[in-house]
């Protein structure tokens, strides 16, 4: 038996099969009583992500099979625990990193997944920082390890973990070189980074310029064959942090080929002696140590909330969307127009 009413009848967006946002369905069933170590979360804030785009066509590296319910992270308040799952946990508001499952309006979560945030703080501008703070936070402090007076480039500056990577580094004291289309210039220079247009043909040339004696370290998610001139960006002693693959999310194929690809690539150039490092950053490595991944987790985030309490981090919400507009939320996100992160929202009746 669980603690407390569960919810039933619960809201969620299931993605079916390989379609355009349009295709994403808003479904109803009854949510069953958490099991052993769970609680049941109600949704107050989850993110859309560059990994559900690549989910709905089917090339995220090891996403579950279709039909399925997206979302990797959620900010909610516990309703309910199940067995040997603290009561005290009910009424509380916590973040989950999920991968799947949080486009809904309650979700079950294990307890011992509970990240947690300030029950204060904004649920939509902590959605901001779950995975994009925690990204950019392990790239860049525990990855590349660029200390302060350093200068680096990252790759969609604009984006989600590139807008919270781009204040991290300048908070660290980091110089930031930033690529975005022009319209999203403005608020890059605003934040103290140095913007490049990323569709102008000599984007590489023209950071070569601004950092003729290199760079101490270069974030692509991009991948595909430009992942070559981001590491001759590098100076000696320089890191390549990689972490996705969006050049071929429209190619068709295995969802694994592109990635095994960047990894062989990876693998070349740390063989070479040239004193420069290439990493794949995986948010979920460490996961077969579930203590000190979750321990790590908790610190990062812990770390990235602070920052934004103190106001040295300011959250990038780009839009916030109800639950059942998640087609529209999708749709934008996927604009390539935004600055910062959609956000998906309760509906008023489930607020």
């Amino acid at each position: 038996m669980s603690n407390n009413i569960v919810t039933s009848n619960i809201t969620e967006i299931v993605l079916p099969g390989k379609v355009e946002p349009e295709g994403l369905q808003v479904t109803t069933r009854d949510l069953p009583s958490p099991d052993k170590g769970q609680v049941v979360l109600r949704m107050e804030a989850t993110g859309v992500s560059f990994a559900e785009q690549q989910m709905r066509r089917g090339k995220y590296f090891d996403q579950p099979p279709f039909p399925f319910v997206p979302g990797y992270d959620v900010v909610g308040t516990v309703t309910a625990v199940g067995p040997e799952a603290d009561a005290a946990l009910v009424g509380r508001r916590f973040a989950a990193i999920t991968k799947t499952g949080a486009w809904a309006s309650h979700l079950l979560v294990d307890a011992a997944d509970l990240l947690s945030v300030p029950q204060d703080m904004d649920p939509a501008a902590v959605a901001t920082v779950l995975v994009n703070g925690i990204t950019a936070w392990q790239t860049l402090h525990r990855t590349a390890e660029v200390r302060s007076g350093g200068t680096i480039v990252v790759l969609g500056a604009n984006g989600g973990v590139g807008s919270t990577l781009v204040q991290l580094a300048r908070h660290a004291g980091i110089s930031v070189i930033g690529t975005a289309s022009p319209r999203h210039h403005a608020t890059l220079c605003e934040l103290g980074v140095t913007p490049v247009d990323y569709r102008d043909p000599q984007m590489y040339d023209r950071i070569r310029q601004i950092a003729p004696d290199g760079v101490d370290a270069v974030f692509d998610h991009i991948g595909g064959p430009g992942v070559s001139e981001s590491w001759r960006l590098l100076r000696r002693g320089g890191t390549l942090v990689s972490y996705g693959t969006a050049a071929t999310k429209d190619e068709v194929g295995s969802s694994q080929l592109p990635v095994l690809k960047l990894f062989g690539q990876l693998a070349m150039w740390n063989s070479l002696p040239n004193g420069r490092t290439a990493h794949f950053y995986n948010f979920w490595a460490g996961r077969r140590c579930p203590n000190s991944f979750q321990a790590r987790l908790r610190e990062d985030l812990t770390q990235v909330l602070q920052l934004m309490a103190e106001g040295a981090l300011t959250p990038q919400i780009a839009a916030q969307f109800p639950l059942t507009e998640a087609v529209a939320a999708l749709t934008l996100a996927e604009s390539r127009t935004v600055a910062g992160k959609v956000v998906i929202v309760p509906d008023v009746d489930q607020a």
